[in-house]
């Protein structure tokens, strides 16, 4: 140890990158304390400002390469105060840990945001997993978000008839979205009331109402969570209703329009035994009445939002229609494969 090498200031190495702050900073302290011990012994008196007050990580020398040590500044979270080469330094490090860890990519993560590098400091790295969960998303959990009226889904070659290719670019962003349909109900063969209405679509999971009315309109909407009639009124953000048709896209070559749901996701859907379909109270109801099976009614608004030119029925016009045809989809499972939402939600917060 040579006393004149040892200056005002000293800095404390360690080769082992990410060590805990609290070991550096004992050490610190003990090694401070040494030198004040030691200061006979040496021939050297440290002057009173002498301490340690730079606690700096390294990281191990790569094998042919110079030693680099790395500094920690409040810089380093808002990319400021930093030389060209350590921020180049540090893509490559960045972009090589990305490589290995194959990271599933969220659109809503920005590493470069200052609060995510604060969190990633004190608490790691994000992890694709955290305790082995996947994380929600649009892609991984599309019905966590409102429906999308944009996008449209693309055919698949189970789509075998007029009505599943009407249907399927609807379903862009559900948990039907490549699934294979099936008829499960058709108020033509099956029967304009209820009771035949539940029987044949009750505990299938999510499904889709198709309706054409006397006068030509198709129209219909999206159930998430499918229909086990308890009697609930079933929740989701992701329901919607739509209408079949150029005329009403609001984009060049959409097959329709969308309308999503509102006012959050409680109300989505009315699953009363004693009714067809509800979405919502009001913004489409086939109640299937023994008076009047036919009818379909619509106000817009309050659960679901309004048409484009802010009128409040899917009739334009008009509040109700009556009905030429009226059917249900449902998606196509294996044997043994779960099916989501066929039973009550008595936990649900709507």
């Amino acid at each position: 140890l040579n006393a004149r090498s040892i200056p005002d200031t000293c800095t404390l190495k360690t080769m082992r990158r990410g060590a805990p702050a609290g070991t550096l900073a004992a050490a610190a302290l003990a090694l401070n304390a040494s030198l004040w011990s030691q200061q006979g012994a040496l021939g050297w008196t440290p002057s009173p400002y002498c301490s340690l007050r730079n606690i700096r990580h390294a990281p191990a020398p790569a094998k042919h390469s110079s030693y680099r040590r790395t500094e920690l500044h409040l810089g380093d979270f808002f990319n400021f105060n930093k030389s060209d080469d350590t921020k180049t330094d540090d893509a490559k490090e960045d972009a090589a840990t990305k490589e290995e860890k194959d990271e599933y990519v969220d659109a809503a993560y920005d590493e470069s945001d200052p609060v995510e590098k604060i969190f990633n400091f004190f608490f790691g790295e994000r992890e694709e997993k955290p305790m082995g969960m996947d994380r929600f998303g649009p892609d991984r959990f599309p019905e966590q978000y409102p429906a999308t009226k944009t996008e449209w889904a693309d055919p698949i070659p189970e789509d075998t008839t007029t009505d599943m290719t009407t249907l399927r670019p609807f379903l862009k962003n559900t948990n039907l979205e490549s699934r294979p349909l099936r008829l499960t109900y058709d108020a033509n063969k099956d029967g304009w009331d209820p009771i035949s209405f539940h029987s044949k679509v009750d505990k299938l999971g999510p499904g889709i109402v198709l309706c054409t009315s006397k006068s030509g309109d198709v129209f219909g909407g999206y159930n998430p969570k499918g229909w086990v009639g308890y009697g609930e009124a079933r929740g989701s953000i992701a329901a919607f209703l739509f209408l079949v048709g150029n005329q009403y896209g609001q984009t060049e070559g959409a097959p329709g329009l969308k309308l999503q749901k509102v006012g959050g996701k409680g109300l989505a859907q009315m699953d009363n035994p004693e009714n067809g379909p509800m979405f919502g109270p009001d913004a489409l109801v086939v109640p299937l009445e023994r008076e009047d099976p036919r009818l379909a009614r619509s106000k817009l608004g309050s659960y679901y939002e309004r048409m484009p030119d802010g009128s409040n029925s899917l009739f334009g016009s008009k509040g109700a229609v009556q009905l030429k045809e009226f059917k249900v989809y449902h998606g196509v499972y294996e044997e043994g494969e779960y099916v989501p939402f066929t039973d009550a939600e008595p936990f649900a917060l709507y």
